[in-house]
């Protein structure tokens, strides 16, 4: 099944339609929902969708089939292996690499979203993204053929497909792996509820701080920022990502505001501060220059957070890509892009320098010397791996 193969010569809407009729074939019972009167409340993100009969919710993928809500299964519209750095995890496990699954549809629609033909399939014809069914077993299987440490749910918004990815889980975690959301944290307590047995580590996108445009998103301020205290509250390992878009939320005051609520719920959050390119409706936008990232990542820590990085332009950040120990400044992971240059940690994840403890989900001593023997000397060596699952993994 693929999402090409579904829109052929048909006019553009006719084909969305097309291809939400054969998803809604790749559905299974949900859980996490409950009836009301004679329709049904969808708790799977923040926007908590009161369904109608015949209808779904704003994701376009949840929906009330004779007073049951069916939600995603059994596919998947990409998968690769990542480097862990690039979900982006700092704190977990750096130097591996997370197999990562991602389905269809999304609860925003983010006009520069840089994963818009999965995330917009159910909402732009012009988004073309192959669908391949496939079981939890085949996901969790590829990975540890690959030798990933890690699965994540990723591509588009894994909340609403949170029962698949619960069942992908469930075979990874018995298999010795570690599962992720990258996430724009519109959840719900319920939905947190449900990962938390199966989840170690959680990103969220915090696309700004000003609710007016946060609702020209999709979203609201006020529900992602509950969503990242909600994360906090459950001991999940959070990290925050923010995309410096020009224009849009660079402001040093929304910034800082950003910068501040992170700190006031807990300095150890590493916040990630990364570079906008052009992409999907905003193609004409301006790149975000290297030393903006860096005056935000100066605001970070001027604000309070122990722990700033300023991503996706390799080489260009300096001392930004690194993890410094917060109490004696030695950088305890070295970076260069993806490629780990040193790793200066203790088994325990203190630091080697002074002893203080680093916060995050770290090696064991024979773990890290297999990451640090299998570096290589390639500065930026290590990247994305794509992943077949009906053959041999490439």
């Amino acid at each position: 099944m693929t999402l090409s193969s579904a829109s052929g010569a048909r006019e553009p809407r006719e084909a969305v339609s097309l291809l939400g009729e054969m998803l809604a074939q790749e559905t299974i019972r949900g859980e996490l929902w409950h009836p009301e009167g004679d329709k049904v409340r969808c708790v799977a993100c923040g926007h908590r969708c009161l369904i109608a009969r015949g209808h779904s919710g704003i994701c376009k993928v949840r929906f009330n089939r004779a007073g049951e809500l069916r939600v995603p299964f059994g596919y998947v519209a990409g998968v690769q292996s990542d480097p862990v750095e690039k979900k982006p995890f700092f704190h977990v496990l750096p130097g591996s690499d997370a197999l990562t699954f991602g389905m269809l549809g999304c609860d925003f629609h983010c006009g520069y979203c840089q994963n818009w033909i999965t995330s917009q399939a159910l909402r732009d014809p012009a988004a073309k993204t192959p669908v391949q069914p496939a079981t939890p077993r085949q996901l969790v299987d590829a990975a540890l053929r690959l030798g990933s440490r890690l699965v994540v749910s990723s591509y588009n918004e894994p909340l609403i497909t949170s029962e698949w990815a619960v069942a992908v889980f469930r075979e990874a975690r018995p298999a010795g792996l570690l599962c992720a959301y990258v996430s724009n944290g519109n959840a719900t307590a319920e939905v947190l509820d449900y990962l938390k047995p199966w989840i170690a580590a959680y990103k969220i996108d915090l696309k700004g701080f000003d609710d007016h445009r946060y609702r020209s998103l999709g979203g609201t301020l006020a529900n992602v920022c509950r969503g990242i205290e909600m994360v906090l509250e459950r001991g999940i390992w959070l990290e925050v990502v923010t995309l410096v878009v020009p224009g849009f939320n660079d402001s040093e005051t929304e910034l800082r505001a950003i910068a501040k609520f992170l700190a006031g719920r807990s300095r150890d959050i590493p916040w990630h501060v990364t570079a906008f390119h052009p992409d999907y409706k905003m193609e004409g936008g301006t790149r975000t220059p290297a030393e903006q990232l860096v005056r935000a990542a100066e605001i970070g820590v001027e604000e309070g957070l122990r722990f700033v990085y300023a991503g996706n332009l390799p080489g260009q950040v300096g001392r930004w890509e690194n993890t410094h120990c917060a109490s004696c400044g030695k950088a305890v992971v070295e970076r260069a892009g993806y490629q780990i240059r040193g790793l200066h940690l203790t088994p325990d994840g203190t630091c080697e320098g002074c002893g203080a403890t680093v916060p995050g989900l770290w090696f064991s001593a024979q773990e890290a010397r297999a990451t640090m023997a299998n570096a290589g000397t390639a500065r930026f060596g290590r990247g994305p791996r794509q992943v077949r699952l009906d053959r041999q993994t490439l």
